[in-house]
């Protein structure tokens, strides 16, 4: 794939935002000005459960720049959102389960659709911001354990 094409992390990214949406759509009331969507440390939460790994900035930037110029996702003041062809694409993707949508939605991707190039820039803070909201959350755990400790038999 040359470096024009679609990424698995743009996949990772477009299923995280899938995901935290229908998981965050309870959060909205319906009298709020709050746009529809769902923030950015909803989306890192989602795509550490799919990937045990959080994307860095230039990945998401990346991605979000593919998946926004290809008309699938839109960001307006820091929510995301899937549009209705993204949902379609969603909804008309190969069914096998989550633990190969990842896999899957990059295949369809790859077949179905150019990717785009939208103007939008993640800014270092505003990327640390949501890791820092996981990590107080205790949605991001710690990878590595101190030398010695083993356990509980």
């Amino acid at each position: 794939m040359g470096d024009d094409g679609w990424r698995w992390a743009d996949a990772w990214i477009f299923v995280s935002l899938i995901i935290a949406a229908g998981a965050g759509r309870h959060r909205r009331a319906a009298s709020t000005r709050r746009p529809e969507g769902v923030r950015l440390a909803d989306v890192l939460s989602t795509a550490n459960h799919l990937n045990e790994g959080i994307p860095g900035r230039e990945e998401i930037e990346a991605a979000v720049r593919r998946l926004a110029g290809a008309g699938l996702i839109s960001v307006t003041d820091g929510w995301f959102q899937v549009t209705p062809a993204g949902a379609h694409l969603w909804r008309t993707r190969p069914h096998g389960g989550f633990g190969t949508a990842v896999d899957t939605v990059h295949g369809v991707l790859t077949r179905r659709h150019t990717p785009g190039c939208a103007e939008w820039t993640l800014g270092e803070e505003e990327h640390a911001t949501a890791v820092r909201e996981n990590v107080a959350r205790g949605t991001i755990q710690a990878r590595r354990r101190p030398t010695g400790d083993q356990d509980p038999a």
